[in-house]
């Protein structure tokens, strides 16, 4: 990606920064990693051979997955079936409805292999208001109804546009309307466009009904797409347009970027134009600007992900659109995915990076998942104002904000919620809080950190039904159904003497404290995410989840006095 310095990045000095938004690194951008498409292909590879070595032992058979019924979270388990260590979950404040494996979901033209899940999205009918799910499989999607008991009901199979492959472990989902458009990393996929209202009429003795292509497709988009390949899709509604990104190959056209197509009429999908000029984006979010930049009200904007920025383009011209900032951050190494916190006033972004956990970057060193918080009041300027971390090792993956939470799906943690209400008086992220989750994933509880650096797990989570069923999509086992039971509020933060707190206030070093007291100082004052400044003494007492845990030791300390 081509990018121009950040105006508003400044140099780091010993610990104190105003922000930690960064000019990226040009050379490294342009001739090693990300132009060149070597970082993205080594995740993917890595994905596909982590997927392959989990098949090779059966973990993708998920026939061996047995049907689960309703379980409550008791104590921080929900023990699905007793005495079976891989069906304990760990949970808080959610409880499991129902599960259903791939191999029952999935179509019957194919062997297990077939069975692994990826992205997922949801459709509320207006009329009736019956929920439906799509969730993607290796080989199509299923379409599921979630009854109002909170049992799934296996309603039909669309298969994939083009002829299954390793890249068909991608298929992505979002909605326009009463359709849903799926795209693929598949060659010849191009984007199908399915209308939802054919749900309605299934009768449940006749499912699950396999769809067709030929029959049973509104619209199909191909053209643009080189390869008829695209890693998302993405949809702007209210402007009735949706975009292809991660179009391959990144080196023709326009480079990987912005391909953009209307849905006036979604039988006849119309090319609008594209956009390169920051190359390869792999995920993104369009909408109408709402919010406090005045210069932008009411034009049409979207956020990128670009691999090592945050890139933020005015595409109300799809055939001439403008990029307004390009903006890398401390730890950038795959950019991945970010959602605005209100869509009618658009002043937050919170975002995650795919790779920082497992390249052990900036604030990730430690292996907990790291969520950055973007202050977007100015488009132009945007800064990088804070981070809250995982409480459980692991990658985070896909999130999505519904009112004041933020849900995400974090693979091997399973669907996590956090209370991001107190960010615009509390920027840093200190103060947000996890209130729920469901781990979807005990194979890795029992490891160092509660979890693992891997891509096994949840891929996506849907949690925007009325009903407050929240679906969860996972890699290798099939779809679960979670409910909240409650929404807790965030506590205050309380001191307790653990080996942290002791080690920056120990009486038995001889001007420990007032070292802590020092350096707590410059650390706490706006946001530092970078492990290398944390002393050795404490980052040695402090061995996990270092950032969180030093920031919650030094708000610990006295007051030094004058």
């Amino acid at each position: 990606m081509r990018f121009n310095s950040v105006t508003s990045a400044v140099a780091l000095a010993a610990a104190a920064v105003q922000a930690r938004e960064l000019p990226k690194d040009e050379a490294r951008a342009t001739e090693e990693l990300y132009d060149s498409g070597v970082i993205h292909d080594k995740i993917m590879s890595m994905k596909i051979a982590h997927w392959e070595a989990e098949e090779a032992v059966g973990l993708m058979n998920s026939s061996q997955w047995p049907r689960l019924g309703y379980t409550k979270c008791v104590n921080g388990y929900a023990e699905a079936i007793q005495d079976s260590p891989l069906h304990k979950f760990r949970c808080k404040n959610m409880d499991l409805y129902d599960f259903i494996n791939h191999a029952t979901l999935g179509s019957p033209n194919t062997d297990y292999r077939g069975k692994s899940g990826s992205s997922s999205w949801g459709w509320t009918d207006p009329d009736s208001g019956r929920e439906f799910i799509v969730s993607g499989m290796f080989d199509g999607c299923a379409f599921i109804e979630i009854l109002p008991e909170g049992k799934m009901l296996n309603l039909g199979f669309l298969p994939t546009y083009s002829p299954v492959g390793d890249r068909a472990y991608w298929h992505e989902i979002r909605p326009y309307q009463h359709y849903m458009l799926i795209g693929s990393e598949l060659e010849g996929h191009g984007v199908q466009i399915f209308d939802m209202k054919k749900l309605l009429d299934i009768e449940p003795a006749a499912a699950p009904v396999l769809f067709t292509n030929e029959d049973d497709l509104t619209g199909h988009f191909i053209e643009s797409l080189p390869l008829g390949r695209s890693h998302n899709v993405v949809v702007n509604e209210e402007a009735k347009y949706a975009v292809a990104v991660g179009v391959q190959p990144r080196n023709e056209g326009c480079m990987g970027g912005l391909h953009f197509y209307g849905l006036e009429d979604p039988s006849n999908p119309v090319f609008l134009g594209c956009d390169g000029q920051d190359g390869y984006v792999h995920d993104a979010q369009c909408v109408i600007y709402r919010g406090p930049d005045a210069k932008y009200n009411g034009r049409d904007i979207c956020y990128g992900y670009n691999e090592d920025t945050l890139t933020i383009y005015d595409v109300s011209d799809k055939k001439n659109s403008k990029i307004i900032s390009r903006t890398s951050y401390e730890g950038a190494t795959f950019t991945h995915q970010g959602w605005v916190n209100d869509l009618n006033w658009q002043e937050w972004l919170f975002m995650d990076d795919e790779y920082d956990e497992d390249d052990l970057a900036g604030p990730a060193a430690d292996g907990y998942p790291v969520t950055y918080i973007w202050d977007i009041r100015s488009l132009e300027a945007p800064r990088q104002t804070g981070i809250f971390k995982g409480t459980v090792k692991g990658i985070d993956h896909n999130q999505y904000v519904v009112g004041d939470l933020l849900f995400q799906s974090n693979y091997g943690a399973g669907v996590r919620v956090w209370d991001i209400s107190s960010v615009p008086e509390d920027p840093t992220g200190n103060s947000v809080c996890e209130i729920a989750y469901f781990d979807i994933y005990p194979e890795d509880d029992s490891l160092p950190g509660g979890g693992a650096i891997q891509f096994s797990g949840s891929w996506s989570s849907y949690a925007y039904f009325k009903s407050g069923f929240i679906f969860v999509n996972t890699i290798e086992r099939g779809g679960y159904l979670v409910k909240m039971t409650k929404r807790e509020e965030c506590k205050p933060k309380s001191c307790s003497a653990d080996n942290c707190l002791r080690a920056l206030r120990a009486s038995s070093v001889p001007g420990r404290l007032e070292e802590s007291q020092e350096f707590c100082g410059e650390f706490t004052k706006t946001f530092v995410a970078d492990v290398a400044v944390v002393p050795q003494y404490a980052a040695e007492a402090c061995p996990t989840n270092v950032i969180s845990r030093v920031s919650s030791a030094c708000s610990c300390l006295p007051t030094p006095t004058a």
